[in-house]
Parts: C-alpha cells; sequence; structure tokens
C-alpha cells in the first residue's frame, strides 16, 4: 500500500513539474525572446534533467524516467533557440 501511495506522489509531482515548462516554453518558441534566460542556467537545468532520466532509468522509476523525458522536449526546444540567438548577437 505505501508503495502505490509512493507511486501516486512522484506521478502528481512528475506531472506538476513537467507541465510547469510548457508556458515558458511555448512563449519563447512563438516570440523567439530569450533575453531574459540565461545560457548557463538553462544548459545546466537541461543537463540536470538528462542525468536525472537516467538517475530513473537506473532505479526503474517510471515517474523519473517519464517526466524528465518529457521536459526535455521543451527544455531542448528553449535552449536551441537561446543557443542560436546568442550565435547571432555574436555575428552582428
Amino acid at each position: 500500500m505505501a508503495s502505490n501511495i509512493a507511486e501516486t506522489v512522484g506521478f502528481a509531482a512528475a506531472v506538476i513539474s513537467t507541465l510547469c515548462w510548457f508556458p515558458q516554453s511555448i512563449r519563447t518558441i512563438r516570440t523567439r525572446d530569450t533575453s531574459s534566460i540565461s545560457l548557463a542556467s538553462q544548459s545546466a537545468y537541461t543537463g540536470a534533467i538528462v542525468l536525472w532520466a537516467v538517475y530513473g532509468v537506473m532505479i526503474a522509476s517510471w515517474p523519473l524516467i517519464l517526466s524528465n523525458i518529457i521536459q526535455l522536449f521543451p527544455l531542448t526546444a528553449v535552449l536551441w533557440i537561446k543557443v542560436a540567438n546568442e550565435l547571432k548577437a555574436r555575428r552582428a
């Protein structure tokens, strides 16, 4: 029973933390404005999410695996746009 409660709590946390990134990502994709986003912070956070996904695989925790893989999509999109904007600014 405790295991089921723990999995339910894990899935709830995974859903909430995953969904919280989508509004920012959608805004960034639409506007292409990354001026208020730190490249170092976005890179570090994206890397941390990759590590959390790997950890989830290592311990066979589906809430960790799924939520972190899903989070990689919006995080990578924002990181990609940020890098492109940085490169464009350096060329100008």
